[in-house]
């Protein structure tokens, strides 16, 4: 049973870091890409950071551009995203998602799984 299940979310100040994990069970990692998207409350699914862990080639949207950085540990099967520099406009619940690709995956309508979310607040 595919399953992917986020973790580290919380409440951060403006400038401040946090770091997400995906843990993936019931698959390996290698030939999947791992997105990371968003959803703020009234607004669409954005997309985050996309790794292909096929070819280590990664995506990052133009609003977290230099600020986050995705990540594997294959020993954990896990995937990592760094936030650093965060804003009040980060805040929403950050999903991660998987789907059997060569290549990164932007859109979300092509991920075949996801997790149940972690919620990220950047407030003062």
């Amino acid at each position: 049973q595919v399953q992917l299940v986020e973790s580290g979310g919380g409440l951060v100040q403006p400038g401040g870091s946090l770091r997400l994990s995906c843990v993936a069970s019931g698959f390996t990692l290698d030939y999947y890409a791992i997105g990371w998207f968003r959803q703020a409350p009234g607004k669409e699914r954005e997309g985050v950071s996309c790794l292909s862990l096929s070819d280590g080639s990664t995506y990052y949207s133009d609003s977290v551009k230099g600020r986050f950085t995705i990540s594997r540990d294959n020993a954990k099967n896990t995937v990592y995203l760094q936030m650093n520099s965060l804003k009040v406009e980060d805040t929403a619940v950050y999903y991660c998602a998987a789907v059997r690709s060569w290549v990164v995956v932007r859109h979300p309508y092509e991920y075949d799984y996801w997790g149940q979310g972690t919620q990220v607040t950047v407030s003062s």
